[in-house]
């Protein structure tokens, strides 16, 4: 499909007054960006020069001398609420979700089985798999118990060659 020279001269034309038009845009931008940012320099001076004292002002006169009165009242309410919360509420909550724990695998468990029998499979039941970390706890407690009685056979035997005297025997003098 070839274009006419004239539709070829408008497009020409349309490309470039899109070109200028995205040059000036582009340089609009440029300009608002600067005074966005000549803006926000403002308004932080007038932020530090004009509001923030204003505001630590207020604050030092109605809200510190409360904040001086409520604060005993504040710890007491958060250590009582604390010692509740560790007391009470952690060990209720531990107890229901456990005991919905092992109701969801009993429930899991049964239905399983129940799904085995429809298929007409047989119910296997898993065996228990030993693991070395017990055998591994008993030879190490076994261990250092023969160590801590062996140190103790050690300091506690009697043995007459451990004390030697500082100073020679002397003839007494006569």
């Amino acid at each position: 499909m070839s274009l006419s020279r004239k539709r070829k001269k408008e497009l020409r034309k349309l490309q470039n007054s899109a070109t200028k038009l995205w040059e000036s845009q582009q340089v609009l931008v440029g300009q608002a960006g600067s005074v966005a940012r000549e803006a926000s320099r403002q308004l932080g001076h007038l932020n530090r020069e004009q509001i923030f004292p204003k505001v630590e002002d207020k604050y030092h006169h109605y809200v510190e001398p409360v904040v001086d009165r409520v604060s005993p009242y504040v710890d007491k309410s958060v250590k009582a609420s604390k010692k509740f919360v560790d007391g009470s509420v952690v060990p209720a909550v531990g107890g229901v979700v456990g005991k919905a724990m092992s109701a969801w695998d009993v429930a899991n468990e049964t239905r399983i089985k129940l799904a085995r029998n429809r298929a007409g499979l047989p119910v296997i039941e898993t065996k228990k798999k030993r693991s070395a970390g017990p055998i591994i706890a008993i030879v190490l407690g076994i261990a250092a118990a023969g160590a801590v009685l062996y140190a103790a056979w050690q300091t506690l035997r009697a043995d007459d060659e451990l004390w030697v005297a500082d100073d020679p025997l002397a003839s007494p003098d006569a």
